[in-house]
């Protein structure tokens, strides 16, 4: 006897949407809560965004439809009014401390939106409090160990397909007694790894036609894309963050030249939405580029976003079949970002996460300086580009590489 579909109602679903968009947790988190499959939520989600220019129309079913809505969010505030704090701690023992084993596992149940202090929570689950704070020693801090790490950066920076092998190799070439075991580690402290087509967010679509890849004009001898002024190419891609409960997806651009973020979007959902959004923000933001590069992902391949580029008469470039390198601007931001904040930090949900980008993303425009822009900061080198431009004149800034 085959087993009986389950049928969700429209509102169990709009309920659902609405904490998916609400972005403060990931799309596991809300699955495992309300007992539905994670596909689900993505599809609903989808379906929603298809669908809500309804939300304005004037028609009695749409309606309803809305005032059903307000009603369950209305509930929703009553029911969180009434529940108390011993209330909220014996489901926190009966829910969760039952099938925990290790102090590990009992620390990954630390919530900062439950209504019980971190304190209360560590002396429940017998977490010691100081654990959440330790962080560990940094193993390269003096000069010369500091040293070593800018020369390996210079070297993969030239050569961003090399492992620790051929980089401890050129090493050596070059004067220092270092060892592979060395290398490797001063790399995957640095988050550095040999490039190559990452397989989970470049998914193509056969049936979407595939851009050629233009910037293959810009490369000098050196095999590097050289691009002389902001707004010729902005390049964008798509990277995964593993949280304790599940994969959010940081989506961003970024003009090559200047090395500027343009806009960026943290989503618990990898999606069209996620890559159209980012787009038209750039858009509205700044002067259009001549030239947007891509991967082949299905996202950057769909109608929806080739036609925001079309609309905008902006040359499409996307890499070549299995050559990340070929997009290597924004893979170096994420090496970066990676690098200098998200793997130095624990992020118990998607809106610490995300307020902790956003920080970043703010200094890392305004602040940090840029050896490949000759350490100015990527806000000094774009914004003085631009008022240049708007007297009609021809950009001066030095060439820089990738």
């Amino acid at each position: 006897m085959s087993k009986k579909r389950k049928v969700y109602s429209a509102e169990f679903k709009a309920k659902l949407v609405l904490e998916v968009l609400e972005g403060i947790d990931t799309v596991n988190q809300i699955a495992s809560k309300y007992e539905v499959q994670p596909l689900n939520l993505r599809n609903w989600k989808k379906q929603f965004l298809e669908n809500m220019s309804l939300a304005f129309d004037k028609s009695t079913v749409v309606k309803e439809y809305k005032e059903e809505i307000e009603i369950l969010k209305k509930d929703k505030d009553e029911l969180a009014k009434k529940v108390g704090n011993l209330t909220i701690e014996k489901d926190f023992l009966e829910g969760k401390l039952v099938s925990l084993v290790s102090s590990k596992e009992r620390k990954t149940l630390l919530d900062t939106k439950l209504r019980i202090s971190l304190n209360k929570q560590c002396e429940l689950l017998k977490v010691n409090k100081s654990s959440l704070y330790y962080k560990a020693k940094n193993p390269f801090s003096t000069s010369k160990e500091i040293s070593l790490l800018d020369t390996i950066n210079n070297i993969y920076s030239s050569f961003p397909s090399y492992g620790y092998r051929r980089i401890t190799k050129q090493l050596q070439r070059d004067g220092y007694n270092v060892g592979k075991k060395l290398v490797k580690k001063a790399m995957r402290y640095m988050g550095i790894k040999a490039l190559y087509p990452k397989p989970k967010t470049t998914i193509g679509n056969k049936e979407h036609y595939k851009y050629p890849y233009l910037l293959k004009e810009f490369r000098n001898d050196a095999g590097q894309v050289i691009i002389d002024k902001v707004n010729k190419v902005w390049s964008t891609d798509i990277t995964y963050i593993k949280l304790d409960t599940g994969f959010v997806y940081l989506a961003a651009i970024i003009d090559w030249h200047s090395k500027k973020i343009l806009s960026w979007k943290l989503s618990n959902t990898m999606d069209n939405s996620l890559v159209t959004t980012v787009l038209k923000e750039a858009l509205t933001l700044h002067p259009k580029p001549e030239i947007f590069n891509t991967d082949q992902g299905s996202q950057y391949t769909s109608k929806a976003h080739v036609n925001i580029l079309k609309n905008y008469n902006i040359k499409i470039s996307m890499d070549e079949k299995g050559r990340a390198t070929d997009n290597i601007c924004i893979e170096r931001f994420w090496r970066s970002i990676k690098y200098e904040e998200i793997y130095l930090n624990e992020y118990r949900n998607l809106k610490i996460l995300k307020k902790s980008i956003e920080k970043y993303m703010d200094n890392y425009n305004q602040k940090r300086l840029h050896s490949a822009i000759h350490y100015q900061t990527p806000n000094e080198v774009y914004f003085q580009a631009v008022n240049n431009s708007n007297v009609e004149g021809e950009n001066k800034l030095p060439k820089v590489s990738a």
